[in-house]
């Protein structure tokens, strides 16, 4: 039984020794390489911080570089999280006075960037400075044999909504188990060969970075840039020979509206996972048309449940307007949809999604209190103990028992006397022809829906081709152009960005 996810890493490589592992535009590595430069990190923590886990955290841009130090973080024995070396001073100090940390790991390219930001209490400890040491497999091996499946892996803070970012606490075992669905649901083995475009402070790239560890795949970094340039992206795509995506859906719409794929043939390509927002259909249409012999799934899941809870693997054609199931729980995750009434839901009805199993979090590090809100007892069993996960986030079953995401509760709102869903306004939105991408925001203070969006329509002729297809309540009060969406750091569309435009 594996305890570790450095013995699913070492057992690959066993296996892999002379294969690659990782690669990116300028570098690949094999996963011997991979595990002696881990190892090597490891052992010159052993001997720089006394203390065992503990958080680490790691200032590296997304590269091979930064998943080394990742894995030597934990042949130490601590735990990592990671900065985006975008940051501002104050989201950084924050984390770092929420973790108590004093350890931070840059390399020649960064350490004169995190040094300007003057941030208190740290001892800055240089990655090429690590690699130059001997491996120890005796201290490595001491520290190995006092570790449980239960010690925390990584703290992933979230995009910091609320002001104070929310460090989320994930286990070896909760990795393991989702990785090992991972692994059974979608077939992923040592041919699979994934192109990665989340950054590694997001909770999609556990999927592609663990499971390829797990499995002895290949993945390759694909440059942040591309994604501005959709048909290098592809090109990419097709040199490298990926046969397997996970992108945020922000991502797929880009090279879908840009018409990338009518030019360039991807014969490799087979499996298109999406999560982290809601994929609109008439973009997911456009890439199964170009594309209509891969197999597209749709997941969803939270931070909090180390990625994903529900997926739904796409069986049938759907309409532009229609909106695509988040499906059914993963095997050993289980879902509650929870009405206001503490009552399950039946069909159609709505209800809050919570989940429970090994895929959990341990909750939010030195936060006991934002803990308890969100991490529960089970509702529905008074008998023994057992944490739950309140996702804040609505849905429903529809009549082929497939879960349906209706909306963040946050993403309620009241409006002329009704309770209105941010999302079906979108849905609905997209139906109309011209329409690329858009955002419902609501105004609170001006009380008015306004719907941003990037498309060929203008203002006046949205409006009036998105009225018949909404309630007199649900329409926008306002409609806005932009040339081109904002997106943040994870690659999603940016409505903190447009909210903030509102009140400008």
């Amino acid at each position: 039984m594996l305890k570790n996810v450095l013995e699913a890493l070492e057992k690959s490589s066993k296996q892999n020794e002379t294969k690659i592992i990782f690669g990116q535009s300028d570098r690949e590595i094999t996963y011997g390489e991979f595990v002696k430069h881990a190892k090597t990190i490891g052992t010159s923590l052993l001997q720089k911080v006394s203390k065992k886990r503990v958080p680490i955290m790691i200032w590296l841009d997304k590269t091979i570089t930064c998943l080394e130090t990742m894995m030597g973080v934990l042949y130490s024995g601590n735990f990592y999280t990671i900065a985006d070396t975008k940051s501002p001073k104050e989201r950084v100090q924050n984390m770092i006075d929420i973790l108590e940390c004093h350890t931070v790991i840059a390399d020649a390219k960064n350490i004169a960037k995190l040094e300007k930001l003057e941030l208190k209490g740290i001892h800055i400890l240089r990655y090429e400075d690590l690699l130059e040491n001997t491996i120890d497999e005796t201290i490595l091996q001491e520290v190995r044999n006092a570790q449980i499946d239960t010690d925390p892996a990584y703290v992933l803070f979230t995009s910091g909504s609320t002001g104070v970012p929310k460090g989320t606490v994930v286990n070896h075992r909760s990795i393991l188990a989702y990785t090992s669905w991972v692994q059974e649901c979608f077939e992923i083995n040592a041919n699979t060969i994934f192109g990665s475009q989340t950054p590694f402070y997001f909770s999609m790239s556990i999927l592609d970075v663990y499971t390829t560890m797990l499995t002895g795949a290949t993945l390759y970094i694909i440059p942040k840039m591309y994604f501005s340039f959709p048909v290098k992206l592809i090109e990419f795509v097709k040199q490298k020979k990926i046969n397997t995506i996970y992108w945020v859906p922000s991502a797929l719409c880009i090279v879908a509206n840009l018409g990338a794929l009518d030019n360039i043939n991807l014969p490799d390509l087979k499996k298109v996972l999406f999560a982290g927002e809601v994929m609109p259909v008439k973009q997911l249409n456009m890439w199964q048309k170009a594309l209509p012999n891969c197999m597209y799934a749709n997941l969803y899941g939270p931070t909090e449940t180390t990625d994903i809870c529900t997926y739904y693997i796409v069986n049938r054609k759907f309409e532009n307007n229609e909106t695509l199931p988040i499906g059914t729980h993963c095997n050993n995750c289980n879902i509650i949809l929870l009405k206001e009434d503490g009552t399950e839901a039946s069909e159609g009805e709505e209800g809050e999604i919570l989940v429970r199993g090994t895929f959990l979090a341990d909750g939010y590090y030195g936060n006991e209190e934002k803990t308890k809100e969100a991490f529960i007892q089970n509702p529905l069993n008074t008998k023994y103990p057992e944490l739950v996960y309140k996702t804040g986030d609505i849905g429903k079953y529809n009549e082929k028992g497939e879960l349906l995401y209706v909306s963040r509760k946050d993403y309620q709102i009241k409006h002329m006397g009704y309770r209105i869903e941010l999302g079906e306004i979108e849905k609905n939105i997209y139906g109309v022809e011209g329409i690329i991408l858009c955002a419902a925001i609501y105004d609170e203070k001006a009380d008015k829906i306004i719907l941003f969006y990037q498309g060929t329509i203008e203002e006046n002729d949205l409006a009036k081709q998105a009225s018949p297809k909404l309630l007199p309540y649900m329409k926008p009060n306002q409609y806005i152009k932009l040339e081109k969406m904002p997106y943040n750091a994870n690659g999603k569309i940016d409505r903190k960005q447009l909210k903030q435009n509102i009140n400008m």
